[in-house]
């Protein structure tokens, strides 16, 4: 395999891992190219080798910092502005649990604390509903917990042996 074709595959397989991760198919590949790129790379210059409009990479830039894993870095005498990714894997799979979380997660338990607390209802169905509705708040609730634990532990041993079974 040449060397554009392996790195064409990259960007193609990581957009489409980026809808698994909560965020659309280009955005995932602007990150991709990012992380990939042994220098920081203008607009103009993700535009061009993902033949995407300037809208489209402004939006998609944007979010990327919002997720805080692409920075902008300016060149001295460059008007342009240059875009980074975070280069740490550890701290990358750190901040996107923390947007999934933040996303995914906190409005997930916010409606199971909303439903499991409706007016009491004798029904046979009701009692089953609040019961299933209140374990998996329960559920979700502790691995909420334990995720934050982990993303918060740098260094420690169970941090260390997750990514290893990930790997």
């Amino acid at each position: 395999m040449e060397f554009k074709e392996a790195k064409d595959q990259f960007l193609q397989t990581w957009g489409a891992l980026g809808s698994q991760w909560g965020i659309n198919k280009t955005m995932a590949q602007i990150h991709a190219l990012l992380m990939i790129s042994p220098d920081s790379l203008s607009m103009e210059e993700v535009m061009e080798e993902l033949q995407i409009s300037r809208g489209n990479a402004s939006m998609n830039l944007r979010g990327l910092i919002d997720w805080g894993i692409v920075y902008k870095e300016y060149k001295p005498g460059e008007r342009k502005e240059y875009f980074k990714a975070d280069q740490d894997v550890d701290s990358l799979a750190r901040k996107i649990a923390i947007e999934r979380s933040k996303r995914e997660i906190k409005p997930a338990l916010r409606v199971l604390a909303d439903v499991k607390n409706f007016n009491d209802n004798p029904s046979n169905e009701a009692q089953k509903f609040k019961m299933k509705t209140e374990e998996l708040y329960e559920f979700v609730s502790k691995a909420d917990t334990m995720l934050g634990k982990i993303v918060n532990q740098k260094e420690n041993w169970i941090t260390k042996t997750i990514m290893k079974l990930m790997s």
